[in-house]
C-alpha cells in the first residue's frame, strides 16, 4: 500500500504527508488488499479541502472535507471514511445474516438547465458485479449513479438513485 500525497495551491510537508500516512494506515487495516491511496490537498477560498481515495478489496470508497484547518479536513475526512467502511463491512453482513437495517439515502439534486458542454472525459474499467454491489459501490462513492458490468445478466448496466430514495436500473438495448 502506497499513500500518494499531493497538495494543489498549497505545500504538503513532511508532518501533514506523515498524518496523513499515520491516519490512513489504521483505516485500511480492516481489508486485505489495499491499492495505491490517494490524498489530495488544495486551498481554494481560504477552505482547506482533503480528498482521499482508497482502493480496497474491489470496492472504491471516496471522501472529501473542506474546514479551515487542514489538520481537522483531515481528520473528518478519514471519519467519513471510516464510516463508509463501517457501512460496507455492515451490507456485508447483511448480505450474508439478513439481520441488519440499511441506511435511508439521501435523494439526488436537482440539475439546471442550460447549454450542454462536456468539460470532462472519464475511463474506467468495468468490473463484474450484480445489482447490489453495484448500489454498494455507488453509495461507497457518494455518486447518483454508477455504471457496471453486470455479471448476472451479461451487459453492462447503470444504477441510479431516485429522488424519492429508492434506486432504479437502466438497461441498454441496441437496435
Amino acid at each position: 500500500m502506497t499513500v500518494n500525497v499531493k497538495g494543489r495551491n498549497v505545500e504538503v510537508t513532511p508532518a501533514m504527508r506523515e498524518y496523513v500516512e499515520k491516519k490512513i494506515a489504521k483505516v485500511t487495516r480492516q481489508f486485505k488488499s489495499v491499492g495505491d491511496i490517494s490524498a489530495v490537498m488544495k486551498i481554494e477560498h481560504g477552505n482547506h479541502i482533503v480528498e482521499i481515495t482508497v482502493p480496497a478489496s474491489g470496492v472504491l470508497i471516496r471522501a472529501q472535507e473542506s474546514t479551515k484547518d487542514m489538520y481537522t479536513s483531515i481528520d473528518l475526512v478519514v471519519e467519513k471514511i471510516e464510516r463508509q467502511i463501517h457501512k460496507y463491512k455492515t451490507r456485508l453482513m447483511k448480505r450474508k445474516y439478513s439481520n441488519f437495517v440499511d441506511p435511508t439515502p439521501t435523494p439526488a439534486p436537482v440539475a439546471d438547465e442550460g447549454e450542454f458542454e462536456v468539460i470532462k472525459n472519464k475511463r474506467f474499467t468495468l468490473r463484474p458485479m450484480n445489482i447490489e454491489e453495484a448500489i454498494l459501490q455507488m453509495n461507497l462513492l457518494n455518486h447518483d449513479f454508477f455504471v457496471f458490468y453486470d455479471s448476472d445478466n451479461e451487459g453492462v448496466r447503470v444504477v441510479y438513485r431516485r429522488k424519492d430514495g429508492k434506486y432504479g436500473l437502466l438497461v441498454p438495448e441496441f437496435k
